[in-house]
């Protein structure tokens, strides 16, 4: 069941000063659309629909730059043109990159997406993620205001836990096991076997934790707390591919909670913004034309997550 047209968030005049950050990784990613996917030993033709820094890092940090005003991106990248070009798109969208640089290519990725809008992605080469070792701004992650998970060490992970809020994605359900550092939200796909998890593994269970289920909506637990479910938001046009929806439903997230958001409208909220996402061509619109190689820096920051805004998709028991 699906709930009324996507929600905005209130006008930006209206926010609070929000410091927003991502720690992760990205991927050069091409998004290409076929009639079906390619069984054993077939050879397809493919239309190249979006191109673009991408994976579950860099696309949540486009995300909360939208919603805050600017996002700093922790993260590790090679020497090579994929990294700079990734520098280049993601400064224009207001995230600032803080990189270690690896003697090893920036990964890309293939994606293709089906008549479904459905997404098959394959990666090549290793995930560069960022570690504790690393010279990066890793102080002044105390004074931000919320801070999402994607990769990295477990030096990383302690590093970002010094935000007043933290989430992580279930892929990194196996480091949040054996890290022990407590997170205020864990959120990942049913669909995704990769992103999993039994939150009774970890030392410590999370403020939050979402299951999301696409067109189904999804469930969510707060630490003591029983299981509801959220209702998935229609979209405002037809879906055209499901790419990075699932990776703005967590920046999101991770924005409401960061303004201090309760569950319930924080999960609805997040759900508005990957409706938008599935109706829209890739994970976020490229700029077209060039501009400045360092980040943009709005003059607002993002809009809380309001109760109001969201009336007409509540959350059910």
């Amino acid at each position: 069941m699906t709930g009324p047209p996507v929600p905005r968030h209130p006008p930006a005049a209206a926010a609070p000063h929000l410091r927003a950050a991502v720690v992760g990784h990205l991927e050069w990613t091409t998004l290409a659309r076929v009639r079906q996917l390619p069984a054993r030993g077939d050879i397809v033709h493919a239309e190249v629909l979006w191109e673009g820094p991408a994976g579950g890092g860099a696309v949540a940090a486009v995300r909360l730059a939208a919603l805050a005003g600017a996002c700093t991106f922790f993260t590790a990248l090679g020497d090579d043109q994929a990294a700079r070009r990734s520098r280049e798109v993601l400064g224009r969208l207001g995230v600032d990159v803080v990189a270690a640089v690896r003697d090893l290519p920036t990964r890309s990725a293939v994606s293709l997406v089906d008549a479904s809008g459905e997404r098959t992605t394959t990666t090549l080469g290793a995930r560069l993620q960022p570690e504790a070792a690393d010279d990066l701004p890793w102080e002044t992650l105390r004074s931000y205001d919320t801070v999402y998970f994607t990769a990295g060490g477990a030096g990383a992970l302690a590093r970002a836990r010094q935000a007043a809020v933290l989430t992580a994605t279930s892929r990194e359900f196996p480091l949040l096991t054996t890290a022990g550092i407590p997170v205020d939200a864990v959120v990942g796909s049913a669909d995704d076997p990769a992103e999993r998890c039994d939150p009774s593994g970890l030392p410590r269970p999370p403020g939050l934790l979402v299951v999301t289920e696409g067109a189904q909506g999804g469930a969510y637990r707060a630490r003591g707390g029983t299981a509801r479910r959220y209702r998935a938001v229609r979209p405002p046009r037809p879906v055209v591919d499901c790419y990075g929806a699932g990776d703005n439903f967590a920046a999101a997230l991770a924005f409401a909670l960061g303004t201090g958001s309760g569950a319930a409208d924080a999960v609805t909220f997040a759900a508005g913004t990957a409706a938008l996402c599935a109706a829209t061509r890739g994970p976020y619109a490229v700029p077209r034309t060039p501009g400045p190689t360092g980040p943009h820096r709005s003059t607002t920051r993002g809009a809380p997550c309001a109760p109001p805004s969201f009336s007409g998709t509540s959350t059910t028991p």
